[in-house]
């Protein structure tokens, strides 16, 4: 009997106990006295929902429940795809596909989120307008030919523009990237053509200054040779070919002769026959 009283007496304090621990761990995740900044993050501090002066670094932080709330922002380097249309110098319609990687600056994150608020309206309200007008600033500036020929200018325009006008609003721009730079399909066409053409004629000056210059090579080789054949008639005297015939002769004379016909360029008389020996 005495066991079943402590038993009958146990239950009441063991279901009290239960019940607040629930309590007081459902009171404990509903009004936490911390918050725990994570990786790549900053803690932007507000009191009764005014933003405050300090910013939580990485790691766990006691806060005042009800009093203190804390908002959370990612400092990481972040991309954001953008396709902008706009005109050239030259009223062409040109579509410009633009990659930007850009982060908040950690010791700015209260004032962005202040002024401007979380991730999805800084791109909707700042980025995308500010790259879409640098833009439309930069290329009626120039033709489309000089924008196809000329893009990493357009490029250090755009990326130097865009830089001034995010850091004014607490934003850093790690890189902009020119992803595609499209015309319309009549004036690719167009520049297609006008690309041929050109290459075409550049093949046809070359075929003309190749045919001058074998022409002009043709003639200074038969001047050489009128030279040469010049040099060779005033410098050719009797004396010289009566050398030259004695250099190539080979000591054998003609089988055939005429019978008047001397011996030609070497006189020199033949031996004696054997019958005239013996007289």
């Amino acid at each position: 009997m005495a066991f079943i009283n402590v038993r009958n007496n146990f239950r009441p304090t063991t279901a009290f106990s239960i019940v607040g621990g629930f309590v007081l761990l459902l009171g404990a995740n509903i009004f936490k006295p911390f918050t725990i900044v994570n990786t790549g993050e900053r803690g932007v501090v507000m009191r009764f929902g005014q933003v405050q002066n300090v910013i939580l670094d990485e790691g766990i932080h006691p806060i005042m429940p009800i009093v203190t709330s804390v908002k959370k922002l990612s400092v990481r380097v972040q991309k954001t795809d953008i396709e902008s249309q706009a005109g050239t110098k030259d009223l062409q319609t040109l579509k410009i596909a633009v990659s930007l990687n850009w982060h908040i600056e950690p010791t700015q994150v209260n004032k962005v989120y202040q002024r401007i608020g979380d991730q999805e309206q800084i791109i909707n309200a700042i980025i995308v307008p500010a790259i879409t007008e640098v833009i439309k600033a930069a290329t009626p500036k120039k033709t489309a030919e000089q924008i196809l020929k000329e893009r990493a200018d357009l490029k250090a325009e755009i990326d130097n523009s865009i830089k001034l006008r995010l850091a004014a609003y607490g934003l850093y721009t790690d890189d902009v990237s020119l992803v595609n730079v499209s015309f319309s399909p009549e004036f690719a066409a167009a520049i297609e053509a006008k690309q041929i053409a050109e290459q075409q004629a550049k093949q046809a000056d070359y075929v003309a200054l190749k045919a001058a210059k074998d022409a002009e090579a043709e003639v200074n080789r038969a001047k050489g040779q009128a030279e040469a054949q010049k040099l060779l008639r005033q410098n050719l005297t009797p004396q010289i070919l009566q050398q030259q015939a004695i250099q190539k002769w080979d000591g054998h004379f003609p089988q055939v002769m005429g019978g008047s016909s001397a011996l030609p360029l070497i006189n020199i008389s033949p031996p004696s026959s054997p019958v005239e020996q013996t007289k």
